[in-house]
């Protein structure tokens, strides 16, 4: 056995994972636009998968998605420290192969978790989308359509502002026990008239470190090697309801952005849950109101006009809390998960969550004639 081969069996390990998470990515773009096969992946490997882990880690009343993150950081940082260790040490050889050992473990790593979220999540953008299952098709809107929705939406802000609890500032009271509380059965309506929306869901998980994901402006994240809808319980209560029902659309396989927003409103309103209605009237006038704003600023002052105080002041509010965390790490970290958004064919990229507005008017707008 000459050394080459000795050097081939001593890091066996490693090229496997190299060459097997290889494979898996090369398949994966080599097919991902043939979406039969798609749709087999995701109907017989990936869902199934999925709802098998969401159901094992429910049993839990932690996130395990958190714990793997947590884990796998601390891992990274012990692995960073001791190799360095091990560099300083006698012996230029040793330290050729400690070196490659370390690159090499580190770069099949990432390959194997990026060949995993293209087989357990990346296949659910070229699968039939939301669009494609229900019949509701995104249409160029007019801005006398984008008004009229806006108007709607407010109005329905309003309607539901009233049967909401409020504290002594007018702010939206709801704790967040209570809504985590009222989560089951929240896709059962929805469900009736979409099937492919029905099932139970499992509880969605708290983030512990809920503080650290609103300084990267993260609302909540669906893990698709757990099946875990994440959601941070730090970030404004009001707004939390929609959240969880955006993170549990991914877990029924709403992969894009704007689908999963739309669908989450949806649901909300069909719910017929006052607190749910109410996180979601205001999400959906947010998105059309932030639309109206580029497009017509004369609408949207007459549109803005229409919100009462409660829902002013819960938008107020959203709002100085997260200009409080407006720094370079949170760009930094839209710009990384903008480029992740573009991998998958989200040419929008992270303005694709604004683009669940056609859907919107599509649904709830006026129809021209």
């Amino acid at each position: 056995m000459n050394r080459f081969t000795r050097f081939l069996k001593a890091h066996l390990g490693i090229h496997l994972t190299l060459a097997i998470s290889a494979a898996i990515i090369a398949l994966y773009f080599l097919t991902r636009n043939l979406k039969p096969v798609m749709n087999f992946l995701i109907q017989w490997i990936t869902t199934p998968y999925k709802r098998a882990m969401a159901a094992i880690c429910s049993l839990l009343p932690f996130s395990v998605a958190e714990l793997i993150w947590a884990v796998g950081i601390l891992g990274l940082l012990f692995g960073f420290i001791q190799t360095i260790y091990r560099l300083i040490r006698p012996g230029k050889r040793l330290r050729r192969i400690i070196l490659y050992r370390r690159i090499m473990s580190l770069v099949g790593a990432g390959l194997a978790i990026y060949a995993g979220f293209c087989l357990l999540w990346g296949v659910n953008y070229y699968g039939d989308s939301f669009s494609d299952k229900s019949g509701i098709e995104a249409q160029p809107v007019s801005v006398a359509q984008l008004q009229a929705t806006a108007e709607k939406f407010a109005q329905l802000a309003n309607e539901y502002s009233d049967q909401i609890p409020r504290d002594e500032s007018g702010l939206f009271a709801v704790s967040r026990d209570e809504i985590f509380s009222r989560c089951e059965g929240l896709y059962e309506a929805v469900g009736e008239k979409f099937p492919f929306l029905a099932g139970n869901s499992p509880q969605p998980k708290r983030v512990f470190f809920s503080k650290i994901m609103s300084y990267i402006n993260f609302t909540g994240f669906f893990f698709p090697f757990t099946g875990e809808a994440n959601l941070n319980v730090d970030s404004p209560a009001c707004m939390l309801p929609s959240t969880i029902a955006h993170e549990l659309a991914h877990q029924k396989n709403i992969a894009p952005e704007q689908e999963a927003n739309f669908v989450a409103i949806l649901t909300c309103l069909e719910s017929e849950d006052p607190i749910f209605c109410y996180s979601a009237a205001l999400i959906g006038y947010v998105h059309l109101a932030n639309a109206l704003f580029d497009s017509d600023r004369d609408a949207w002052r007459e549109v803005s006009s229409l919100l009462e105080e409660g829902p002013q002041a819960d938008l107020s509010y959203n709002n100085a809390y997260w200009a409080s965390f407006e720094t370079p790490v949170n760009e930094a970290t839209q710009s990384v998960y903008n480029s992740f958004l573009q991998s998958y064919g989200q040419e929008l990229g992270v303005k694709s969550y604004g683009a669940c507005v056609d859907l919107l008017v599509a649904y709830y707008g006026p129809k021209e004639s």
